[in-house]
């Protein structure tokens, strides 16, 4: 059985799923993220990331 990418809304310390699935995309890596082991995210940009170097990276990207 393969895995299905999900779709979600991003909120504070949660996130909804719209579409079941297992996985995400970081936004940074393109890394697929299991939704177990999603921990992660932005809410006002709606992205998740693989971890916390990910983050590290959108947020030196951005404030440039």
């Amino acid at each position: 059985m393969g895995e299905k990418k999900a779709k979600l809304i991003f909120k504070h310390n949660s996130f909804e799923i719209l579409k079941e699935g297992d996985y995400v995309l970081c936004a940074v890596s393109g890394k697929k993220i299991m939704l177990k082991n999603l921990t992660y995210w932005n809410v006002d940009l709606q992205e998740a990331y693989f971890s916390a170097n990910e983050v590290n990276i959108k947020f030196k990207n951005t404030k440039k």
